[in-house]
C-alpha cells in the first residue's frame, strides 16, 4: 500500500540512515588513520571516534531519532510539530477504520442563513474532530484532521448576545487529540483549555458571543501549527444586533497552508513536514482544503450582490485576497463589523491576516467568470484560486469583447 511505503520510507531514511552514515563514517576514519598509523593506533582513535558520537551526538539525536523530522528543536510553550513515531504505529493500526473521501473542500454556498431574530438565544452546536483521507491534488493524498469531515470546518453563525451550547467529539479513529478555540469567545484559550479531548472522548461547553464580527475557530491543541495545517480552522459570524445588509448569494471561502513532505505534485499519500512548517515553506496553498476546491460550485447571475466571508487557516503567511475583474463595493476589514467598526469603499485587494477574517461585498454587471486568488500570484500554482461563474445578459456600456471559455479563463488570469 502507498501508506505504508510512503511512512516506512522515512522511518528507513531517518533512523537508520544514521545509523549507516555513522557506521559508514567510522569505517572511512579507520581506513583513513590506517594509512598514517599502525593498526593498533588506528583501532584505537576509531574507538575514540564511535566513543565520542556514542556520548556527545546520540543523547541529543536519539530521542528523536524516530520522529520526522530527524533531530528536530523548536521553542515554543508545547511539544514540536515533528511526527513520533508512536503516531506513525497509531495511524497503520487505524488505518483501515480512517474514513476516505473522494472530496475534502467544503461548499462555498453552504453558509447558514441570515438571523432574522431579534433577541438572543441558546444556539446548540455539536462537532466531530476526524482523521478524513483524501486528495489535495489529483494524486496526492492527505490525512486531514478535520471538524466535521471537511476543510474548512461547518460555518458557524450566531447573534451578538446568543450563547453557544458546544458538543465537541473526538472520533475514535483519530490519531491525535484535539480541542477548539474560537476567536469569538472570551475566555483562556478561547475555550481550548475545557474542550481537551482524546479519541473518544466528548466534552461539552457554553460561551456568551459578546463582540459582532466575522471570526476564525481552529484547533488549539499542542502543537497548535501542526493541527491547523493539517486543515483545523473554519469560521464562525456573530451578526450584530442590527443584522447585516441583505444580498443575494453568500459563500464561504478559507485559504489554508499545507506541508507535505514531498514536493509540489509528488504522487501518494503524503505526511507533514514539520520542517517546511517551520521555515514557512508551504507545497499546497489552496482554498477550502484542497487544489480548486472552490472551483465549478460558485454560481451567480448578472445583477446579484455577492458577499463572500474570507477566512485564513495560516499558519504562515498573510492573504491579499483579490477577485479579478471585481472591484469591492465593501470590505469590512479583519471581519469587523457592527455600528461602531470601520468600513471600506471600492476595494480591489484586501489583507487577510493568518488567523484572521474579512467580508468582502460586490455586485457582478456583466457575465463571465471571475477568478478568486490570493494576489501573491506565485501562489496560484501552489492552488490559491477559484472561480465564480456568472450568467446574464451582456452589458457592452461596461465592458464590451469577446468572451473566453472558463477553461482560456483559468488559463490566463488577469
Amino acid at each position: 500500500m502507498l501508506e505504508i511505503f510512503y511512512f516506512t520510507k522515512f522511518i528507513i531514511f531517518q533512523t537508520f540512515g544514521f545509523l549507516i552514515a555513522l557506521i559508514a563514517g567510522g569505517i572511512f576514519i579507520f581506513i583513513v588513520l590506517r594509512k598514517i598509523h599502525s593498526l593498533k593506533t588506528a583501532i584505537l582513535l576509531s574507538f575514540v571516534f564511535f566513543g565520542m558520537v556514542i556520548f556527545v551526538f546520540v543523547p541529543r539525536a536519539f530521542p528523536t531519532a524516530l520522529e520526522y523530522p530527524f533531530g528536530m528543536t523548536t521553542y515554543g510553550p508545547g511539544i514540536n510539530p515533528s511526527l513520533p513515531l508512536a503516531n506513525i504505529t497509531d495511524f497503520f493500526r487505524k488505518l483501515k477504520t480512517i474514513e476516505r473521501a473522494s472530496d475534502i473542500a467544503r461548499d462555498p454556498n453552504d453558509v447558514p442563513p441570515p438571523i432574522t431574530r431579534k433577541e438572543p438565544a441558546r444556539v446548540k452546536l455539536d462537532l466531530v474532530t476526524k482523521d478524513i483521507i483524501s486528495e489535495i491534488a489529483p494524486g496526492v493524498f492527505v490525512d486531514y484532521w478535520t471538524f466535521n469531515g471537511t476543510v474548512p470546518g461547518p460555518m458557524v453563525r450566531v447573534r451578538e448576545g446568543d450563547t453557544i451550547d458546544l458538543t465537541i467529539t473526538n472520533d475514535l479513529t483519530s490519531v491525535a487529540p484535539h480541542n477548539i478555540d474560537f476567536h469569538a469567545v472570551t475566555g483562556p484559550g478561547g475555550g481550548a483549555v475545557v474542550t481537551n479531548i482524546a479519541p473518544g472522548e466528548t466534552k461539552k461547553a457554553s460561551f456568551k458571543t459578546l463582540n459582532p464580527g466575522l471570526y476564525i475557530y481552529h484547533c488549539a491543541h499542542a502543537n497548535v501549527a501542526n493541527h491547523m495545517a493539517h486543515g483545523m480552522y473554519g469560521l464562525i459570524l456573530v451578526e450584530p444586533k442590527e443584522g447585516l445588509p441583505k444580498v443575494d448569494k453568500e459563500f464561504y471561502v478559507v485559504q489554508g497552508e499545507f506541508y507535505p513532505s514531498g514536493s509540489l505534485g509528488t504522487k501518494g499519500l503524503q505526511i507533514m513536514d514539520a520542517k517546511k512548517l517551520i521555515d514557512g515553506q508551504p507545497e499546497y496553498i489552496v482554498f477550502n482544503g484542497r487544489v480548486k476546491g472552490t472551483v465549478g460550485n460558485m454560481k451567480a447571475e448578472v445583477g446579484d450582490t455577492a458577499r463572500i466571508y474570507v477566512g485564513n487557516g495560516g499558519v504562515n503567511l498573510i492573504s491579499s485576497f483579490h477577485v479579478i475583474g471585481e472591484i469591492f463595493d465593501t470590505v469590512y476589514p479583519e471581519g469587523a463589523i457592527g455600528k461602531d467598526s470601520a468600513i471600506f469603499k471600492n476595494v480591489q485587494t484586501t489583507i487577510v491576516p493568518a488567523g484572521g477574517a474579512a467580508i468582502v461585498d460586490m455586485k457582478f454587471d456583466v457575465p463571465g467568470n471571475y477568478i478568486l486568488v490570493d494576489h501573491a500570484l506565485a501562489r496560484l500554482d501552489r492552488g490559491a484560486w477559484g472561480i465564480i461563474e456568472v450568467t446574464g445578459n451582456d452589458n457592452k456600456e461596461i465592458y464590451d469583447g469577446v468572451f473566453p471559455t472558463p477553461a482560456d479563463t483559468a488559463k490566463m488570469g488577469h
